[in-house]
């Protein structure tokens, strides 16, 4: 089968792409969606599928509706995946819906997935997971070595906006008694400068590292003795989460039950329920090394069964379930 992703970033172009193509179909991206590309790579490819993703580049208005628009006069099925539930469901996701009027969404929650339904819309769960052959292990580098590190953004707008998102209680769980009481975290992503107000005191300077594309991240996670990954909700996990773990990185994050749901605390996963456990775990976890090397490799094992090529199968196999693609 030949599936069209319109995409336009990096990130989307990877993940769920990659497993459909472990299934055997052919699938490309679009690249960026103009008036006139878009029939005319829907004329060259001929695809049997689309899907979009996210939140990206070219999720404007006018160009939900060219998507809707090309793909119903080419009559091939159009899907969405929906990754910024249920944060930014009546903002984002909701209004896409109604514009782009996709055949099917899936979403990374749950409980938006019943929500979609009782409003009338086709949906499913789809969650996040981490491909290995962008998320593996890799021989730790000299460049990326060091005792503790985040690969994440900061998002000070969005923790400003809203008080009560759960990331601010991740960070004040996770980062914040670490870079008060002045032990060394390594931080890859944006906005980590702007993060005072959130941390109590400035991350010094030298300890800041700006964007990591994102093909480096798993150089980091096999380079770290301890991965922090933050958590957005209580009953879901982040991409990282997968991708961490995927990597074959020693994870440390917050003790939830989606966490718990994953990953066994203790054998795959290191959690913290407060921000003195945290200190406690962090100055433990960096005197034993067995006790490291056992948690990481339990969880790589663990998050196997969670790849991309699993959820591209799960995915293909919903929308047969309804009709909306054959079975080739």
């Amino acid at each position: 089968m030949r599936i069209l992703f319109f995409e336009n970033g990096t990130i989307w172009s990877r993940g769920l792409p990659d497993g459909l193509r472990d299934l055997g179909h052919t699938v490309r991206m679009s690249g960026p969606l103009t008036k006139r590309r878009i029939p005319a790579i829907l004329a060259s490819f001929r695809p049997h599928l689309i899907v979009n993703v996210g939140w990206g580049p070219d999720h404007i208005g006018k160009k939900q509706i060219w998507m809707r628009k090309w793909a119903r006069a080419a009559r091939i099925p159009l899907v969405y995946w929906s990754t910024e539930d249920p944060h930014f469901t009546k903002r984002f996701t909701l209004p896409l819906i109604r514009r782009m009027r996709p055949d099917y969404v899936f979403t990374i929650s749950a409980k938006t997935a019943r929500t979609f339904r009782k409003l009338g819309i086709a949906a499913a769960h789809l969650d996040f997971a981490f491909h290995p052959s962008l998320h593996r292990r890799l021989k730790p580098s000299k460049k990326y070595a060091c005792d503790i590190a985040v690969v994440a953004n900061a998002y000070p707008s969005v923790l400003r906006k809203a008080p009560g998102h759960f990331r601010r209680k991740a960070i004040r769980i996770l980062i914040r008694p670490l870079v008060q009481r002045g032990i060394r975290v390594d931080f890859y992503g944006r906005d980590w400068d702007k993060m005072k107000p959130y941390l109590g005191r400035r991350i010094p300077r030298r300890w800041i590292h700006g964007y990591l594309p994102y093909r480096d991240a798993s150089k980091v996670y096999s380079s770290a003795k301890i991965v922090l990954g933050l958590q957005n909700y209580r009953d879901m996990v982040t991409q990282r989460t997968y991708e961490i773990a995927g990597s074959g990185g020693f994870l440390l994050t917050c003790n939830t039950p989606g966490v718990r749901k994953l990953l066994k605390p203790g054998h795959e996963v290191a959690v913290t329920s407060s921000p003195a456990q945290t200190v406690r775990m962090v100055r433990r976890y960096l005197k034993d090394a067995a006790g490291r090397e056992r948690i990481r490799r339990l969880g790589r094992k663990a998050i196997a069964k969670h790849s991309y090529t699993h959820r591209a199968r799960f995915m293909l196999r919903v929308l047969r379930r309804c009709g909306m693609i054959g079975s080739r």
